[in-house]
């Protein structure tokens, strides 16, 4: 009797308890984008440090109105204050962003004064003090710790509280090994029975989108020894990965091959389409992963249960990837005994799948704009029923 294939939730579950946050590191702030914070970042001062003129205008105090003439008795430029103090009866000449003088309360925009020589006679008199006050973006001592991977605008704010290096966990070290005598590498010349590797090229880009750090390593011959070589070659990575050879054939030596060098595999073929030989435990201090061969089939399997563990190796909170609702374009049969990740494309009507559902079709996978989930057993779905669907 065949074992029963573990669910897709149960399968991720598991991965997901083999990976832990990597150990922290000082990174450049300009080196810092993409990666997740380990801890807060303090701001050193107040920002803005001083209150500031939003307006070009006059700088004024309290108590001066509508029809009022001030003598106009100095300027302050964005890096150079007036050095002086504003009292009743006076103005300074003040620029967008220069320091507000001691004394002085609020602004008079520009278009809403007349002058003559020095001095300024208000023919207009707004609400708005235009001034921003010092501190009110944040103050000195206030902690910055967002816990998603750093924003452009992020580091933009951590500039601003003076946060030359942030501590963040470091970036996954992932080992990529393509396995199979029928591969070749790209731009070599194929012979009549072999094909060129793209699983672990495609692979290998979506885990450095993901913000880690990608190795590819050479192609793993259908034979222990070159197997051996391999893995050997991925000593020091975080997390190894393999592409074909996970299934139980005569010719499929990556588990036995990995048991054999210690290797503690934790399960072995998921209840999933396209991508049932997948393998998922530890060998050292390394998770290792064997992604089925078929392209299409390994990108899923990367999408599903890889990127969410890196998303933890890297410091975040275990979680799969968000779906959202789509509607159906198209009626759907009902579904077999695996989950089945359909690719779709989008349209205005709604989400359809791509001709077929092979799992070595890799041009109908870049046409896709995501998947659609169907559970086990799901039943027939019709023309704007809700499906959850995961965007490329």
């Amino acid at each position: 009797m065949k074992p029963a294939l573990l669910p897709v939730d149960e399968a991720l579950a598991r991965i997901l308890r083999l990976g832990a946050a990597l150990p922290p590191e000082d990174v450049a702030l300009p080196d810092a984008l993409g990666r997740v914070m380990a801890s807060a970042a303090v701001a050193d001062r107040d920002q803005p440090p001083f209150s500031t003129s939003s307006m070009d205008g006059y700088a004024v105090a309290d108590g001066a109105a509508r029809g009022d003439s001030l003598l106009v008795i100095g300027e302050s430029a964005a890096g150079q204050r007036f050095a002086g103090s504003v009292h009743a009866g006076t103005a300074v000449r003040i620029f967008t962003g220069a320091p507000l003088p001691d004394g002085a309360h609020r602004v008079i925009p520009q278009e809403d004064v007349s002058r003559a020589g020095d001095t300024i006679t208000i023919t207009d008199d707004q609400s708005s003090r235009f001034v921003r006050a010092q501190g009110d973006d944040f103050q000195a001592g206030s902690t910055y710790f967002p816990r998603r991977p750093l924003r452009p605008a992020d580091l933009g704010l951590l500039a601003s509280m003076n946060a030359a290096t942030v501590r963040c966990h470091r970036r996954p070290r992932v080992a990529i090994i393509p396995g199979g005598d029928e591969l070749v590498q790209i731009g070599a010349h194929a012979g009549p029975d072999q094909i060129v590797a793209s699983g672990d090229l495609a692979v290998a880009a979506m885990v450095e989108q993901a913000g880690a750090i990608a190795q590819r390593l050479p192609i793993a011959r259908d034979n222990a020894p070159s197997i051996r070589a391999a893995f050997d070659a991925a000593a020091g990575a975080d997390l190894i990965i393999t592409i074909g050879g996970a299934s139980v054939g005569d010719h499929d030596l990556i588990a036995p091959t990995a048991r054999a060098m210690g290797a503690e595999i934790d399960f072995h073929r998921i209840a999933l389409q396209p991508g049932k030989p997948l393998m998922a435990g530890k060998m050292g201090d390394a998770v290792f992963i064997g992604l089925p061969g078929n392209p299409v089939s390994a990108q899923i399997c990367t999408m599903v249960f890889i990127l969410p563990l890196l998303s933890v190796m890297s410091g975040l909170d275990a979680a799969p990837l968000p779906t959202q609702k789509v509607r159906l374009a198209a009626d759907l049969p009902a579904n077999g005994n695996r989950q089945h990740y359909m690719r779709v494309f989008t349209g205005p009507d709604g989400v359809t799948p791509v001709r077929s559902q092979e799992s070595n079709l890799q041009s109908l996978l870049a046409a896709a704009d995501g998947v659609i989930v169907r559970p086990i057993a799901a039943p027939p779905a019709k023309v704007g029923d809700l499906v959850d669907f995961i965007a490329f």
